[in-house]
Formats: C-alpha cells, structure tokens, sequence
C-alpha cells in the first residue's frame, strides 16, 4: 500500500526516534509499504518518520543511482543493487574530509542542494529479520545511509545548510509545509486543514 509521505513542517520529522521492538505490529507489513512508497516517488530511501511514524526505522535501494554517467565504474557498482533495511541504527563513527554533494529529499520536493558529509561511516543496525550488523561504507552509499539515518534523528538535510542559504530557501519551504507545491507522490502536509 502506498503511504503518504509527510512534507517539511510535519513535527515527527523533528523528532528524535523511538527504537523498534521484535513484537512490533504488523513490521513485515510496515515494511513491504515502505518500499511500495518509496519506488512511486522514486526516491532512493525512506526513512519511518517520512510516513509519519517515529520509530527507528528506514530503508535504503541505490540501483536507480547506478546508472548515472556521471560517476565512476567503481560508485556505480556499489551502488547496484544495494538495498537494505535499517532497523534500530546507530553510526558508530565518520571519518574523512567532508564532501559536497547535491541532495533532495522526498519530504522536501524541488529543493535540492550541496550538502558536507564525512565519506566513511561505520553504522550498526538490526536487518528486518532482527539479525545485528556492524558494516562499513564510503562514497554515494555512506551518503545516503547517512541521509536517512538524520530522519531518525530528527534532523533534515537543510540543517546542514549555512543560514544565508536558509534564509534564501525559507519562503520555498514554508509554500511546502502549506502545500502550495505539485508533487506526483502521495504527500501529507502539516498547514492544510481538514475538510477544507
């Protein structure tokens, strides 16, 4: 089932996440939606906050990335085929010189900009069938791992962002949380009444 993401201004995407219990109801079920969202709007990842839940949950399929032209042989193979559910994450640590690289988020339609990040993480997390992984990535991957990680922790990438480009993207992000944008996903918006 195809759930609607929640747009920039919802509150449970400023909050810190709950960790997921092994009884939790229906996970499976949770899960299989997650993916079905994030293919219809195309996105690379999707984190649980991202459907309005705040628990410590997201998932990750880089494929649609490796077959951009643009990186190496090497990035793009990395990137095929890697996806992977997240479950109870924590990065254990970042390690390199920061890197630019232009991001979006499927919260936060049409904006997208350069973003630091560490190149290397190593994060440990729980798989959805409850067995523990510590692992290691760099490049493309650790980004975007470490892009859905931040919603979890209630962070959202134009946090990274200095104040002046702030200040310049406010009007654009409050037209978001008012739902004064067209999107082709499902989206919930936190300034629009019901019935209205």
């Amino acid at each position: 089932m195809i759930l609607p993401i929640v747009a920039y201004g919802e509150p449970v995407l400023r909050k810190v996440a709950k960790n997921v219990s092994t009884d939790y109801p229906k996970l499976d079920e949770l899960i299989v939606n997650m993916w079905e969202t994030m293919y219809n709007a195309h996105g690379v990842g999707l984190a649980a906050p991202q459907i309005g839940l705040p628990i410590r949950l997201f998932l990750v399929d880089t494929t649609p990335f490796s077959d951009d032209e643009e990186l190496s042989k090497e990035d793009q193979e990395a990137l095929n085929g890697f996806k992977k559910v997240f479950i109870n994450a924590k990065i254990e640590e970042e390690s390199g010189n920061e890197w630019d690289f232009n991001e979006g988020c499927l919260s936060i339609p049409d904006i997208r900009e350069d973003v630091k990040r560490k190149p290397t993480i190593t994060i440990s997390y729980f798989d959805e069938n409850f067995k523990e992984h510590t692992e290691t990535y760099d490049g493309l991957l650790a980004r975007v791992i470490q892009h859905e990680y931040d919603h979890i922790e209630g962070i959202l990438f134009t946090d990274k962002l200095s104040s002046l480009k702030k200040r310049l993207l406010k009007s654009r992000l409050d037209k978001i949380s008012k739902g004064k944008i067209s999107v082709d996903y499902k989206m919930r918006f936190p300034n629009i009444k019901k019935g209205r």
